[in-house]
């Protein structure tokens, strides 16, 4: 099974690496590469006998000088190309595709190098101190960037930085070293996996080693010498003996990351093989098996050395040099504690918001080929058309706190608003606001783009969903009397009002100023998406998990009385609600964001291959049970279920027929809580059918959890009030489908 973080093809798929060389994707991030505690590959069984002489060899070879003799000839043919076209042989463990995209990912991540790195210039212990320091800081920047940005946001970071002074030694800090004047012995640094059980630091806990050679690695030709891989294959081969005759690491994984670095540059190497095929019968001469297993079963691949250090000592975060490290320990750190809670993919996709926040500070517009510096206004969102040139300015809306904006409501006439702040919500504008004649309320504004000036491109159709469409699902739900608390509920739609005169010469027309016609829409409630709940805080109780399910189905059941389907089911288009209501505070959870909803057979639901239901990702379409099986999926995730980062519909349909067929997402749901697995039953009978969903007996027994008693397992009540309202969605700027 391939995890695929950052993989973009399909697994057979030749890619590029680094050095040029082209090879298959599916060696990039193999299950053996980011397999950890989510179990996805196992070692093969191992004898006593063979853990008796695993044991014996680890405990022999120890003699660098011994091991540099068996392989160095071979290291040599292999690194220096002597195949007839001269390519080095050793490829890259790492695509620049994957690397391009994890430095997009990591747009904006505050990595911070403290101690800076000194230039290496004379044979100075005091020197060797310094560098020594400032590769652990180096190295602590990376673990608390990383583990921060994809695991968890807060509490302590399960890895931390030592140092052994040779293989097999016992390991301490570099300032302990420094205190004992053994700086000189050191020989590199090691991520280390803390364990609450071990008070000591053994070799089966090592996620990452860093082999630090401050003057003598490049040789000045930007080149790892034979004899400096030969080392770090040495340490590399000790961590895996290690791991494989380890009682308590549950790493299990056949490959190790080791770093090459000096005081300016570095290189990645990645080592594994299957050390069932290691000869150990000759333990008379254990150097000699162990070379013969390097040449015949050893799995090498290295980058080129790159800069990481600039002349002032400070990391250059965004070059190949450190991406490549960064790469190789998010590899290591997934390896021992599972697959990130927050996907490579998903902070991708925060670039397009990011590159609209940035045209709306530095509007690109039109004027002889020149990117033109535009300056927004005060509080009120009007200009006067006498002091500048709306065909030379953009037409995109950022609003700022305290800003108020006159919406002209076909329905309410005109309501005024003012921005409380800006909300995380995807590639659409999206704020929290306050109606001025009743400030108490905080809402959802969405401002949109008028359809004359959507321009073809995913983020500005992201805004018609969000907007027009969703303006017209709502004001369907409204009209037909459908109203619940775990609905979104629409509070005002309609454009924004500008000042100076309007030439329009139709109501649904737009007259030039930049801002005519642009919509707008306001529901109730403001709450914090789903998604960032997560990364804070980690994965659900079973109480909590319980609560999201019931809410959700109840907000499925009302839409559904109406014969509308959400659509698009996922982290990002749920909130949490939480309201003070007395001495307690009342959780909600509700589905939001129903611009992509199902209303007719025509409409195509939004495709995501983590969440989609397998009826909408093979067929385009949703049949009745999709909304609830997007349902199983968030449940699964939001109690920590892996999740693998799909890279195509092939790959996210395999993944759910694997999953349902071997029950993986009902056993592990069956450990949060017996409801929970018997719904995911229940879903898994419905898959795919023409057979619509019981809302009502499970919204009983769901509420009966929730609430804890028979006689307070009442049925979600629904508010069923016909208003006499005509259809909004038109004369709002919502037409179509």
């Amino acid at each position: 099974m391939q995890l695929g973080f950052l993989q973009n093809g399909l697994e057979s798929s030749p890619a590029k690496s680094v050095d040029g060389s082209f090879r298959k994707s599916s060696s990039v991030i193999s299950a053996s590469t980011v397999s950890g505690a989510s179990g996805l590959a196992k070692f093969a069984p191992i004898s006593r006998r063979v853990l008796k002489g695993l044991k014996d060899y680890g405990r022999k070879l120890v003699d660098l000088e011994l091991f540099t003799q068996y392989l160095e000839e071979w290291i040599s043919e292999n690194l220096n190309g002597d195949s007839a076209d001269g390519r080095q042989r050793f490829s890259s463990p790492f695509t620049t595709d994957e690397l391009h995209k994890l430095d997009i990912a990591l747009e904006g991540v505050p990595f911070q190098q403290l101690v800076r790195m000194p230039v290496f210039s004379d044979d100075c212990d005091d020197l060797l101190e310094d560098q020594y320091l400032a590769a652990e800081d180096f190295l602590h920047a990376v673990i608390i960037g990383l583990w921060r940005t994809f695991w968890h946001r807060s509490g302590p970071l399960p890895i931390c930085v030592s140092c052994p002074s040779y293989v097999g030694s016992k390991f301490c800090s570099v300032e302990k070293a420094i205190s004992r004047s053994r700086a000189r012995e050191l020989r590199g640094l090691a991520l280390i996996s803390k364990s609450e059980n071990e008070l000591k630091t053994k070799w089966d806990q090592v996620v990452e080693f860093a082999l630090f050679k401050p003057e003598t690695l490049l040789d000045n030709v930007f080149k790892v010498s034979a004899g400096t891989i030969c080392e770090a294959l040495l340490y590399g081969f000790h961590i895996l003996v290690s791991r494989s005759l380890s009682k308590i690491s549950s790493v299990n994984s056949d490959s190790v990351f080791l770093l090459i670095l000096d005081s300016k540059c570095g290189a990645v190497m990645k080592f594994g093989g299957d050390l069932g095929k290691l000869d150990l019968l000759n333990s008379s001469n254990p150097y000699l098996s162990v070379g013969e297993w390097f040449k015949a079963h050893a799995e090498i691949s290295l980058t080129r050395v790159e800069p990481i250090w600039n002349r002032l000592g400070n990391a250059n975060w965004g070059d190949i040099g450190t991406l490549q490290v960064l790469l190789a320990t998010f590899y290591s750190i997934a390896q021992w504690n599972g697959p990130p809670r927050k996907s490579v993919a998903s902070l991708i996709s925060d670039h397009s918001l990011r590159l609209q926040k940035r045209r709306a500070e530095c509007c690109i517009v039109e004027a002889e080929n020149a990117l033109v510096p535009y300056q927004g206004g005060t509080e009120i969102v009007e200009y006067d058309p006498d002091e500048l040139s709306f065909e030379k300015r953009a037409w995109r809306l950022k609003l700022k706190h305290n800003d108020i904006l006159i919406l002209d409501d076909p329905q309410q006439g005109q309501k005024s608003f003012q921005i409380h702040e800006s909300l995380v919500g995807g590639n659409y504008y999206l704020y929290s606001a306050v109606c001025l004649d009743h400030p108490s309320q905080l809402l959802t504004l969405y401002v949109g783009s008028h359809p004359s000036r959507l321009e073809p491109s995913w983020e500005d159709m992201s805004l018609w969903y969000q907007v027009q469409r969703q303006t017209k699902v709502l004001n369907i739900l409204r009209n037909q009397g459908i109203l619940s608390k775990y609905l979104p509920e629409i509070i005002a739609s309609g454009r924004i009002l500008h000042s100076g005169p309007c030439t329009k010469e139709s109501p649904g027309g737009r007259c030039d100023h930049p801002w005519c016609g642009a919509p707008i829409l306001v529901t109730s409630p403001v709450g914090e998406l789903l998604s960032s709940v997560i990364a804070n805080e980690g994965s659900f109780s079973a109480e909590e998990a319980i609560r999201l399910c019931r809410d959700c189905l109840a907000a499925l059941r009302s839409a559904a009385m109406a014969n509308v389907q959400h659509g698009d089911i996922c982290p990002e288009n749920i909130i949490r609600v939480i309201e003070r209501q007395g001495t307690r505070n009342q959780v909600m959870f509700i589905p939001v964001s129903w611009g992509r909803a199902v209303l007719e057979d025509r409409d195509s639901p939004a495709i995501n291959l983590q969440f989609s239901s397998s009826h909408a990702l093979q067929h385009g379409k949703l049949c009745p049970s999709s909304d609830a099986e997007s349902i199983v999926y968030l449940l699964y995730f939001i109690c920590g279920g892996t999740m693998q980062q799909q890279d195509s519909i092939e790959s996210a349909l395999q993944w759910r027929e694997r999953s349902w067929e071997k029950r993986v997402i009902q056993q592990y749901l069956g450990e949060v809580s017996a409801l929970l697995k018997a719904f995911a039953d229940y879903v898994d009978s419905l898959c795919g059918t023409p057979y619509p969903v019981d809302y009502d007996i499970w919204l009983k027994r769901l509420n009966k959890a929730v609430e804890g008693s028979a006689d307070k397992g009442k049925m979600i009540e629904e508010v069923a009030i016909t208003l006499r309202l005509e259809d909004a969605a038109e004369s709002s700027g919502a037409s179509g489908s």
